[in-house]
């Protein structure tokens, strides 16, 4: 069969065949006819390309919805915004105990809007005010005495949810600490940290997912607290250990462990619609956390001494001093040599301000 032959052929058939992305021959063909029938191939696929990308082009005219999840960066921290909830979705952070060095004090930072975000999706102060919710920190302010600018940014509403006021100071605060304290024995700590709205079942095991919202802007109040843990103690990859945590938005104490509330990352992730830490290899068997160190919190004693410290370094009057000195004694508690020279040595400070005063 010659070229000519098999182009007249190919004419006679070319409206009854149908190139989905092979060819059905019927009858031996010659190159050239089979050439010929790429060309028509490539042709109508060209034509198709052209018509979805005119169609994407005319939609894409006006613009493309925007939900604000972008990534952020910050100086210390890295977060996506929840523009619906006015929360975050996720804040992370890279601790060590170098990162942990510094002077920067809470006391010069104050909440306010974040000026990245679009007004009409931001929370303001005014929307926790007399809500019954504290101003919670996914990246702590403690995460960043760096800096006075890394620990300002912070405050800014987008690294706030609303939290139960003894949630916030005491167990979510406690774990926190736990965070900074892994830095003394691994050498890089990641956290992640955020809200969920978890369903409640009900008697009939029908699931409800119901939360409360604050203020004109409508705050979301989140049922739940995530915070995901990976350590890393030198260069091997072995060394990693992680342990994902789902914390109840509610008070929680001093009687509860923290491995209660451990789950698999593989839950949190579902939970959430997150996918944490896509660049570790999920097939490498990180080992968890909690066995390889003891995943324990302050007890009570140690965290009250802690909070108490903090605040006789603050207490501005020796009233206010000696006042938290007597509510000590009244929990039981004796102060420890770190305390007492602390308080001695606030205590000194305060008297020789009250005599310049007087001079």
């Amino acid at each position: 069969m010659n070229a000519g032959r098999a182009g007249l052929i190919m004419s006679s058939h070319v409206k009854s065949v149908r190139f989905l992305g092979g060819f059905v021959f019927g009858s031996v063909f010659s190159t050239g006819s089979c050439l010929v029938a790429l060309k028509l191939y490539k042709h109508e696929e060209e034509r198709a390309e052209r018509a979805i990308s005119t169609a994407h082009q005319l939609i894409e005219r006006v613009g493309l919805p925007q939900t604000g999840a972008d990534v952020r960066f910050y100086l210390n921290h890295i977060l996506s915004y929840d523009q619906t909830h006015r929360t975050p979705r996720w804040v992370t952070e890279h601790l060590s105990d170098q990162r942990l060095l510094g002077k920067a004090n809470r006391k010069h930072c104050k909440f306010k809007p974040d000026p990245n975000i679009p007004k009409p999706f931001t929370a303001r102060n005014e929307d926790y005010l007399r809500s019954g919710w504290s101003r919670g920190h996914m990246a702590p302010a403690g995460d960043n005495k760096i800096s006075e600018e890394a620990m300002a940014e912070t405050f800014y509403l987008s690294n706030i949810v609303p939290q139960n006021y003894e949630n916030n100071a005491g167990f979510w605060n406690r774990l926190e600490m736990y965070c900074r304290d892994l830095t003394q024995k691994f050498g890089d700590v990641w956290v992640v940290s955020g809200p969920l709205m978890l369903p409640q079942v009900d008697e009939n095991g029908r699931k409800t997912v119901s939360y409360q919202l604050i203020g004109e802007d409508n705050v979301a109040v989140p049922t739940h607290l995530y915070k995901v843990v990976l350590v890393q103690k030198d260069s091997s990859v072995d060394s990693r250990a992680l342990a994902a945590f789902v914390v109840p938005n509610a008070p929680i104490g001093f009687d509860r462990h923290l491995t209660e509330f451990q789950v698999s990352l593989s839950d949190l992730e579902r939970m959430s619609g997150l996918t944490f830490f896509p660049k570790v290899e999920k097939a490498e068997d990180l080992k968890s956390l909690c066995e390889v160190d003891s995943c324990q919190l302050m007890d009570f004693k140690r965290f009250t001494l802690y909070i108490s410290g903090r605040k006789v370094a603050s207490a501005r009057t020796l009233q206010r001093l000696e006042k938290v000195m007597e509510e000590l004694r009244d929990a039981g508690i004796t102060p420890d040599d770190y305390l007492n020279n602390l308080h001695l040595e606030k205590k000194r400070e305060l008297l020789e301000k009250e005599t310049q005063k007087k001079t």
